[in-house]
């Protein structure tokens, strides 16, 4: 049972996603010190409220509703998705699709349905495997596969 625990915390994407969680919780710590030392008192000076906007807040009886709070955390939220967004997806995003390889056609993910027996059967067969009826392949997956008569490709051996 032990072993079974160790395996699941040693795989590396528990590890990852470990490390992941660290270093984002210190990247929003680091977000919300720079919103509450600048942003927020900018926020402050341009809505009439003297120094940090987070303190702002209403009473009603008494009950206080600390809304500056409320709307510092926003700040911090939307500055921090922002930043990931542009300087972490973004240059992702264009990094895997530099190196996603071109997937091969696979010559038997076209089907049809073989005109006898009416199973699926792929677009290059020319023999149905259900009913074994010989049937003329489609000229155009023959192509699309390279097998064309003609083409430069030959059919893998089986």
């Amino acid at each position: 049972m032990l072993n079974g625990f160790k395996d699941f915390i040693l795989r590396g994407n528990v590890v990852s996603m470990a490390i992941g969680l660290a270093v984002g919780s210190a990247f929003t710590a680091v977000v919300t010190g720079f919103s509450k030392a600048f942003i927020t008192p900018l926020i402050g000076l341009a809505t009439g409220s003297v120094g940090d906007f987070s303190e702002a807040r209403f009473s009603i009886g008494k009950t206080v509703f600390p809304y500056g709070l409320a709307i510092a955390a926003t700040i911090a939220f939307a500055i921090t998705a922002l930043v990931l967004y542009f300087l972490f997806v973004v240059p992702m995003a264009k990094v895997q699709e530099r190196f996603a390889k071109e997937e091969a056609a696979d010559p038997k993910s076209e089907k049809r349905d073989c005109p006898r027996c009416y199973a699926e059967i792929p677009a290059i067969a020319s023999r149905c495997a259900h009913c074994t009826s010989e049937v003329e392949p489609v000229a155009d997956a023959l192509v699309k596969a390279g097998l064309a008569p003609g083409a430069d490709k030959v059919p893998a051996a089986r």
